[in-house]
């Protein structure tokens, strides 16, 4: 063949079309690189705003510091790329590794330094989160060509993040010895969108190992994710003990093997804090507490009733009596025991507040009623009383959606609103000023999809075949990744939506398939919440195309560290970097 110009224009293009992407995930805001390979070696010489700091494998902070989260952070970062990386054969043409990674025998140059600069200091007490946005989140990061790194950012939470990213640009090399990245130099500048990153985990229906909790997140803080929200007590169990109230998780658990202690309880805050991620509870009610039932059935009422449809969405049911004493007694001393003890870890704490069926008062002696007008003032006089509760221990409420939109309860300003019955709720409640929260479950629930976890005898086999859940279909990635949390919002509006969170219930989940059911999708989602879903190289909303070979690595990066994410798609489709070969093609 003779190569005109024009062809080997094409040709040209072509081969820059097939070099892989560099997988940073989330997509910085801004994001440079070159194409020259450096090593990284376990004597690199750190600094963190100056003073000397050794890298130490599996170092344990001794103290909730700066200094000591930045330096677990970067044993934790360089742990990373030494013992939990991978070779990306799986992320080349087929056969063309040799020509991705450098040749280890020949002209090897080295990453000489980590110079790590925080710019102001951080609270005194460092771990206690602020509000959604309080807390700068922004990094930067260069890499020289000659092998000097800089991280620079305004909080040990930019300083994780920023090393997050710095892994991200290293592989481990065929030989197995030694570790490369092939993209220096390499300038970023990124700062999330959205304040709030979260996941919402549904310990109660299905309990959750406090293993299986850290490991979770683990996962978060590898995608930039900054909220674990822990629906810890439901209908179904109580799993938390409550020291002053050993009663209700002693009958309202499981099994006495399924509870979470005091000290679970703060391991997981203070694992979360350590990695960036805050980690807040739920106590759901007045509905969905009918577990309370076990040990203190005379503030419950419509406990396992049936047929259960009448009274909740799914059984067995059970609500606070929202006009006895006894309730408030029970809820002082619940408070009292709890909030002091997640306090020193959260800026939130959520009451819950969904789903509450008005025929469950017609079984309470004390109202006898299912008329809004009757339940309304009940209703509004809890949600005060719980919410003042939860503000005296220097905490900000959160509540679901139909406490101010079904039940039209007035909530104060500094309540954040979560939804999830769609859009026309996030553009009804920030049009009237509340900040929101977005699980809008047509897109970010991760439980759907799986079927009825129900059971139908004969008669119902015809009615209810084949059988799908109420949120059918399963939101794949793809459907996550093209949620926008302030589509049609005006700018005002879009200013109160603080960010999202997938959500994560556990009627049909398992610890066993937990992590497949939330990776990689939760980190798709917090790509749309950290990037925003506009490419500003582009203007354009970001594509499949550009998503997909980034995901991949990323997916490759959470299987060597241990979460056994679900695969983006097959070895044909990773092996090409533009992620062209499984596109659609229109006609």
């Amino acid at each position: 063949m003779v190569f005109t110009p024009s062809l080997r224009l094409l040709a040209v293009s072509l081969v820059a079309l097939l070099q892989p992407v560099s997988a940073i995930w989330p997509a910085p805001q801004t994001f440079t690189k070159g194409n020259s390979s450096l090593y990284l070696h376990q004597n690199i010489k750190i600094t963190y705003n100056g003073e000397p700091l050794a890298y130490t494998a599996d170092y344990p902070a001794s103290a909730l510091s700066s200094k000591e989260i930045v330096t677990a952070g970067v044993s934790r970062a360089l742990g990373s790329i030494f013992s939990q990386n991978f070779v990306p054969w799986m992320l080349q043409p087929r056969g063309q590794l040799s020509k991705f990674e450098p040749d280890v025998y020949k002209g090897q140059k080295w990453i000489k330094s980590l110079e790590i600069v925080q710019n102001t200091k951080d609270a005194n007490n460092i771990v206690k989160p602020a509000l959604a946005g309080e807390v700068s989140e922004e990094y930067s990061l260069t890499l020289s060509a000659e092998g000097d790194v800089k991280l620079t950012a305004d909080s040990y939470i930019g300083v994780l993040h920023g090393l997050e990213s710095f892994t991200q640009l290293f592989f481990q090399h065929s030989t197995g010895t030694s570790w490369y990245t092939p993209w220096a130099p390499v300038e970023i500048k990124d700062k999330p969108k959205y304040p709030h990153r979260g996941i919402l985990l549904d310990v109660a229906r299905t309990f959750m190992p406090v293993k299986n909790i850290l490991g979770t997140i683990d996962g978060m803080a590898a995608s930039k994710l900054n909220r674990l929200h822990v629906h810890v007590t439901d209908s179904q169990s109580w799993p938390l003990q409550i020291i002053s109230m050993p009663e209700v998780a002693e009958k309202g658990a499981y099994h006495p093997s399924q509870t979470y202690s005091p000290a679970d309880i703060d391991n997981i805050q203070k694992y979360g804090a350590l990695r960036g991620v805050q980690v807040y509870f739920e106590i759901d009610m007045p509905g969905h507490i009918g577990s309370v039932s076990l040990s203190h059935p005379d503030i419950i009422v419509a406990y396992d009733q049936w047929p259960y449809q009448w009274y909740c969405a799914e059984p067995p049911c059970g609500a606070f009596k929202l006009n006895d004493t006894k309730v408030d007694d029970f809820l002082g001393k619940l408070w009292d025991d709890l909030l002091p003890r997640v306090t020193p870890y959260s800026a939130y704490f959520h009451t819950g507040g969904d789903e509450l069926n008005r025929n469950d008062s017609m079984l309470d002696e004390g109202i006898k009623s299912n008329d809004t007008e009757v339940l309304r003032p009940l209703l509004q006089k809890f949600i005060e009383k719980q919410h003042n509760r939860v503000r005296k221990q220097g905490l900000t409420p959160l509540t679901w959606e139909e406490i101010p939109l079904e039940w039209n309860v007035n909530v104060g300003k500094d309540v954040v609103v979560q939804t999830w019955l769609g859009p026309d709720s996030v553009k009804n409640l920030t049009s009237k000023g509340h900040k929101v929260i977005d699980s809008n479950y047509n897109f970010w629930y991760l439980d759907c999809g799986r079927g009825q976890w129900l059971n139908f005898d004969n008669a119902g086999y015809a009615a209810f075949s084949p059988f799908l859940d109420w949120c059918n279909p399963n939101k794949g990635w793809r459907h996550v990744y093209s949620h926008d949390p302030a589509a049609n919002l005006t700018p005002e509006e879009a200013k109160l939506v603080l960010g999202g969170e997938v959500a994560v219930w556990a009627e049909s989940i398992d610890p066993i398939t937990l992590d497949t059911i939330i990776w990689p999708r939760a980190s798709v989602a917090g790509e749309v919440l950290w990037s925003g879903r506009i490419d500003p190289a582009t203007g354009q909303n970001r594509t499949q195309l550009d998503a997909a070979p980034r995901l991949s690595e990323l997916r490759e990066r959470l299987v060597a560290r241990g979460v056994q994410s679900s695969s983006v798609y097959m070895t044909w489709c990773t092996q090409d970097p533009t992620g062209k070969s499984c596109e659609y093609p229109l006609v």
